[in-house]
């Protein structure tokens, strides 16, 4: 398989840079697996779709504010965006300057946010800050949200709100899961009086899911590491909808990559752990029937 058989053209404009004024007035598209029917839809429509007893699972990762901006000891300004929190006050960063920053040297971001460079290779660094003992709530009092490349404008107040899905609970991710954020509770409601069984999987996006295929032969692409967890409640309601004949709907590409990462062997299991899943053309789903996404970039 080839990078250009993946490729397509996306207009600029076709790129929304602020989101619909309110959740789940989206359009959808639905395309049925069966017949390979295609049809046009509105969100709110996805009720719908679902099969009393089916799961929808769901990410409930939380964005956290990743991005600080600053400058190296020397003055040469730096932008870093936090890829995981390692401890009470280290992280693992990727970071942007026009030198990269050595094992040692001292970082002052936001203006006031100290933090000591432990070491780094393969575009990462390890950040230790001083005086801190919650790198999640220096980042929530000094960072700023971390919205995609293709959103052109600086995050605001709004953006904190709308980057972020309404079920969002374990702080970790630095994107959102994006199919999730059509979602809103009136629409939760009127799945799971449907007969929906609403079950939740973590898994914290990392700042390499922006990351381009940068070889021909996308089976030689080196898939980012993320960190996941399934837990018990949620497996156990997967069985029970496959002894009752039911489905499995995959909320977003990843809960799609936590399920299948966990269920890679003869069975679904819960637990923690780190994938590098890269699901291509071909690839034999264990768990998963159903995906909703978003349209996503070539």
């Amino acid at each position: 398989m080839r990078l250009e058989d993946f490729d397509f053209e996306l207009p600029v404009e076709l790129i929304a840079q602020t989101p619909a004024a309110e959740r789940g007035t989206s359009r959808m598209l639905h395309l049925d697996g069966a017949s390979g029917a295609i049809t046009d839809r509105a969100f709110r429509d996805i009720a719908e779709l679902v099969v009393p007893g089916d799961v929808m699972v769901f990410n409930d990762t939380r964005v956290i504010k990743a991005r600080l901006t600053g400058q190296k000891a020397s003055g040469g300004k730096v932008e870093v965006l936090i890829e995981r929190v390692l401890s009470g006050d280290t992280a693992l960063a990727q970071v942007r300057a026009s030198h990269p920053p050595r094992a040692g040297s001292e970082l002052v971001l936001a203006g006031a946010v100290r933090a000591t460079v432990v070491e780094g290779g393969g575009g990462f660094y390890t950040l230790r800050f001083a005086d801190c003992n919650d790198v999640f709530a220096l980042l929530d009092r000094h960072g700023a949200v971390p919205l995609p490349p293709y959103i052109t404008h600086a995050p605001d107040v709004f953006d904190e709100t709308r980057y972020q899905t309404v079920y969002a609970r374990e702080p970790g991710a630095v994107a959102a899961p994006t199919a999730g954020l059509h979602f809103d509770e009136a629409l939760l409601d009127a799945l799971k009086q449907h007969g929906a069984v609403i079950a939740h999987v973590t898994l914290h996006v990392g700042a390499g899911t922006f990351q381009p295929v940068r070889v021909s032969d996308v089976s030689e692409h080196s898939m980012h590491s993320e960190w996941y967890h399934v837990p018990q409640a949620t497996v156990d309601e997967i069985h029970a909808a496959r002894a009752r004949g039911c489905r499995v709907l995959a909320v977003g590409t990843t809960s799609l990559r936590a399920l299948e990462s966990a269920g890679a062997s003869s069975t679904l299991k819960s637990g923690r752990g780190d994938t590098n899943l890269f699901i291509l053309p071909g690839f034999a789903f264990r768990v998963v029937d159903r995906l909703l996404t978003n349209f996503h970039l070539p």
